[in-house]
């Protein structure tokens, strides 16, 4: 099968190789400030009936991925939400499960495999710190050299889970931004791979996974809601429909709903404005705080070309959704994967009753406890008989 690199943004083709990243007649015209210019997607035949095997969809040979189960996440159908909402076909699908607790392990998961088919064996990268610990033990069950910059205010659940899978990790002075420039600029001094969110075209086809085990297990969904910072997962979603319907397996793009927080939602700005401009971003959920979405062309121009939707929450959505969606269904989802329900949660007066919804949760709730407790009130005192609460 022929298998290539496509430019989102010219079109011009080019041999998949470890060294390119993205397009290089784009790349040059690369601004300050800005999404990454000449995002590369994998483009390819792909041909598959419906019992097909994920990895033969996937651009890298199945014998080269590290061994560690990534993927096959659960999709619950939680009975108290189906109820409480009206929705008898809602999904969620549970990515906080995966091995390090975090979606980011799809993207991780073939990185790893393309650098060990290429015979690269030390990976560098940037994150706010579910990217890094991602990384960091997949890079582990491969054997790999993994070198983590992450801005100093990443929780600190996820600098220990990096450090224990033995990543080398940086903390950086800064926001994430500039922690994504220093592996850059650290990468082309080093060598080996970088795994940076869009600037490696396999973070975006490994997250497309998603999409194609929702397909295997409830089919094709009317809609999909997704949190989004950087746009990398949003692009990944499409980018696994795409896939199906290209091997006609499915005939319609579901309506993918990208979820941002209120003070970190460059990608609707962008969408309302047609252009990015530089705001900082703060909010509770860390995974999502992006001042520059690095994806944020190609996300935005795939969600224009299949009638996706941008959704703003605030903060306080986002912490009722995670408590709700730990008291009612039992799924403790960092505030990141939450702000898909609270998504979901702001939209239901717009949609049909009987349609098939699926959400994801990208992240475990234990990666930030000090987030989480925002949304719950702890014990202030200790009691010291029954008779102190009787």
């Amino acid at each position: 099968m022929d298998i290539r690199y496509i430019c989102t943004e010219c079109g011009s083709r080019y041999d998949i190789r470890p060294d390119l990243m993205v397009c290089p007649s784009c790349a040059q015209g690369q601004g300050a400030d800005e999404p990454v210019r000449g995002i590369l997607e994998v483009e390819a035949a792909w041909k598959a009936d419906v019992d097909f095997d994920v990895f033969d969809l996937l651009p890298v040979s199945k014998e080269f991925f590290p061994s560690i189960p990534v993927g096959n996440t659960p999709l619950w159908q939680p009975a108290n939400l189906r109820k409480e909402t009206g929705f008898s076909n809602l999904f969620i699908k549970d990515d906080g499960l995966n091995p390090t607790f975090s979606f980011k392990d799809r993207a991780s998961f073939l990185v790893s495999a393309f650098a060990a088919s290429h015979g690269i064996n030390e990976i560098a990268l940037a994150s706010t710190g579910n990217a890094g610990s991602s990384m960091a033990g997949v890079g582990a069950a491969a054997g790999q050299k993994v070198t983590l910059f992450l801005p100093e205010t990443a929780p600190e659940a996820k600098i220990v889970q990096a450090l224990q899978y033995g990543a080398t990790v940086h903390k950086v002075k800064g926001n994430y931004d500039m922690a994504y420039d220093f592996s850059l600029e650290y990468s082309k001094i080093k060598g080996g791979m970088n795994r940076n969110t869009g600037y490696n075209p396999m973070t975006i086809e490994g997250k497309k996974t998603v999409s194609l085990e929702l397909f295997k297990q409830m089919g094709r969904p009317d809609c999909v809601f997704v949190s989004a910072g950087d746009g990398c997962i949003v692009a990944g979603v499409i980018k696994g429909f795409k896939d199906l319907m290209q091997a006609g397996l499915i005939d319609l793009m579901p309506c993918v709903c990208a979820v941002q927080a209120e003070n970190s939602d460059a990608l609707t700005r962008a969408s309302e404005k047609g252009m990015f401009d530089n705001l900082p971003a703060s909010t509770v959920a860390d995974s999502i705080s992006v001042d520059i979405p690095r994806n944020g062309y190609h996300a935005v121009k795939l969600m224009s070309d299949y009638d996706g939707r941008f959704i703003r929450v605030s903060d306080a959505e986002i912490l009722n959704a995670q408590h709700t969606m730990a008291s009612r269904a039992g799924i403790f989802a960092e505030p990141a994967g939450a702000a898909a329900y609270a998504g979901f949660l702001k939209t239901i007066p717009e949609l049909e009753k009987d349609a098939r919804i699926a959400v994801i949760s990208t992240g475990n709730g234990l990666k930030d406890i000090a987030s989480a407790l925002k949304g719950v009130e702890a014990p202030k005192e200790s009691i010291k008989s029954l008779n102190d609460i009787l």
